[in-house]
């Protein structure tokens, strides 16, 4: 009787294993989609293995050369990354299209390149509530004490890390030291990844000026080439594949700005009068985190979205260029 229960369990392995390859060569050229990723081809390009990767790269105002063998296939593996993961791609593409015009506006008042956008891009996936496994939290990624260092407020009722425009001051004031410090933009955006210390001392010890030159972790070693693809794959993303519908990008959204300097400790009563949900209010203030705003001497600038934009209307959505104006 065991004899037969193993023959009849090694045929229905041996069949199962043989469906399943039937099946991956029958989807060996379009993919792994789906019937309804085929129906929504404008969205979802094929699978992509083959991108072009230009000679040179102008990022920050700096011309970073990509001739040499290990600088292409370094830039050309995320490249290819950027491209075939679709749903995250798409997400950031959307997400963007919402965020992005207000941190350019940021970079541009702080002094800071606009290509340093793209490292808030792969920092978080332009998600405003990201939030790491080590406790890096918002479109910046700051750790808690890396976030007070640089005047933002964290504790249990608010955390600035969320609030999309303090945290991007707090990086601009981050990235401006540090580029005093090299002198030049591929080493200050390694040092967002890896810090100062650990940048310094490895250009000091391999004798090179630029971190792209580096032997780094692969982590680090990865970073300064996602952000150049992340700035060549956004600024032509037709040109991968990716054309998405005007109407399907999630809009900017228009707000009226109430500064509070005394306790709110009801704070879904207090949306409630400004004609919104509790829900929204969060939304709206990711850096709120609770019920209750206890103030303490400072002062708080609470958004309240305008109530025509809350509700899906296409005419509301304008695509933005990314491209540096």
């Amino acid at each position: 009787m065991n004899n037969i229960k193993r023959k009849i369990t090694l045929f229905a392995s041996l069949f199962i294993f043989s469906l399943s390859c039937s099946c991956c060569n029958n989807n060996s050229v379009k993919g792994s989609f789906s019937q309804d990723d085929e129906n929504n081809s404008e969205l979802y390009p094929a699978f992509i293995t083959n991108v072009e990767i230009p000679e040179k790269v102008i990022f920050a105002d700096e011309t970073i050369d990509f001739s040499r063998y290990d600088m292409r296939e370094r830039l050309d593996r995320e490249l290819i990354n950027f491209c075939n993961m679709h749903t995250n791609t798409t997400l950031i593409i959307k997400r963007a299209n919402r965020y992005l015009p207000e941190i350019e506006q940021i970079l541009k008042e702080e002094g800071v390149p606009d290509d340093i956008k793209y490292l808030m891009l792969i920092e978080s996936n332009c998600n405003p509530l990201a939030r790491s496994g080590v406790g890096a939290a918002g479109f910046w990624q700051f750790m808690e004490g890396t976030a007070r260092e640089f005047g933002l407020t964290v504790n249990k009722f608010v955390d600035e890390r969320y609030n999309i425009r303090k945290a991007t001051i707090a990086a601009c004031k981050y990235l401006k030291n540090a580029y005093n410090k090299y002198g030049n933009w591929s080493a200050t955006v390694a040092s967002y990844n890896a810090g100062q210390n650990k940048i310094s001392a490895e250009l000091r010890k391999q004798q090179v000026s630029h971190a792209t030159d580096l032997y780094l972790n692969s982590e680090t070693s990865r970073y300064i080439f996602r952000i150049i693809a992340a700035k060549i794959f956004f600024e032509n993303q037709s040109d991968f594949g990716y054309n998405i519908p005007e109407k399907a990008l999630y809009p900017p959204m228009i707000f009226t700005e109430v500064t509070v300097d005394s306790a709110i400790t009801n704070l879904t009563s207090w949306a409630k009068n400004q004609g919104i949900s509790y829900a929204i209010l969060r939304d709206a203030n990711p850096w709120i985190r609770g019920n209750e705003l206890p103030c303490d001497g400072k002062k708080y600038i609470i958004r309240i979205p305008d109530k025509k934009w809350i509700y899906y209307n296409p005419k509301n959505t304008k695509r933005h260029n990314f491209k540096t104006k």
